[in-house]
């Protein structure tokens, strides 16, 4: 059987980000500016230089705003171009530039349930195919190598679903989803279990989960035999850490970069403060003000 490669992803979208009230009561989390662009636009800048050509978003019933951002708009060029508006209409034109070979789509979530039954949304799509799943709330910030392609790059050797992870200090790992694994390489684990929150003392190691994996058919074939997975408040991460206990392999990969997460408000403002003091033409300027202020 030939190897195959990466070209889909899907954006599970959906969710109401109560985190985030009351902006985003008027728009989705994924639009929340991150310096000069919105969430959503990292994660689709990073989904298309790893060789991604079909996106999905799972939405909420009437969501379309982040389909809306992706969408071409002529009369607004137009009138840039009338009023000799050249940097704000060359902003819209690269992001223009940047989508042109990326088909984009939704599919909506019909319940507010878990990602796992977000995902499980977009089988259609998925068909027969190996496909990547971004959660807007992590950006990976690697000035080399995008996130998503190192992942692509562990997925081409072993065929199998992988997990992108990261090495947190004991006292943060309880907010996240951590994994129990058997190393094979550097950097390169098999799953053995995942442990969704797990107390302190209780962590089976220092890898937390982020939001980039590679999911293979085989995993939504396993979410339609068991319809208690799609019906109840269930991560992706937990089905993957079932399948992975009953013996099916999964992989896990330490992904090289920043990882900045957006996940609350504090989260969200710290990320938004190092992309902003690392910016080529924002960065210089705000270092000078914070020293005009005397912070």
């Amino acid at each position: 059987m030939s190897k195959k490669t990466v070209k889909k992803a899907i954006f599970p979208i959906a969710g109401m980000a109560t985190r985030f009230l009351p902006l985003s009561k008027v728009i989705s989390k994924e639009l929340i500016p991150l310096v000069d662009r919105p969430l959503v636009h990292y994660n689709v800048e990073e989904a298309l230089s790893s060789g991604v050509k079909d996106i999905q978003f799972v939405t909420r019933l009437n969501q379309k705003d982040v389909l809306k951002y992706f969408s071409e708009d002529s009369a607004l060029e137009k009138l840039l171009e009338e009023n000799n508006k050249k940097q704000e209409l060359e902003s819209v034109k690269n992001l223009k530039e940047m989508i042109k070979e990326v088909s984009f789509s939704s599919v909506v979530q019909k319940k507010a349930l878990g990602d796992a039954n977000a995902i499980f949304e977009a089988k259609k799509f998925v068909g027969k195919d190996p496909v990547g799943v971004f959660f807007c709330d992590d950006i990976i910030y690697s000035k080399e190598n995008p996130g998503f392609a190192q992942l692509k790059e562990v997925y081409e050797t072993c065929q199998r679903p992988v997990l992108a992870l990261k090495r947190l200090p004991q006292d943060k790992l309880s907010s996240y989803g951590v994994v129990e694994v058997e190393k094979i390489a550097n950097s390169f684990y098999k799953i053995k279990r995942v442990v969704q929150k797990p107390k302190k003392g209780e962590e089976p190691s220092d890898l937390a989960i982020i939001g980039r994996m590679i999911l293979t058919p085989d995993v939504f074939e396993y979410l339609e035999k068991d319809k208690s997975l799609r019906q109840k408040d269930i991560s992706i991460t937990q089905v993957l850490g079932k399948m992975a206990e009953e013996g099916k392999v999964v992989y896990g990969y330490e992904v090289k970069g920043e990882w900045l997460e957006c996940g609350d408000k504090m989260l969200w403002f710290k990320s938004f403060l190092t992309l902003a003091l690392d910016h080529h033409d924002f960065g210089p300027k705000i270092k000078e003000f914070l020293k005009e202020i005397k912070l």
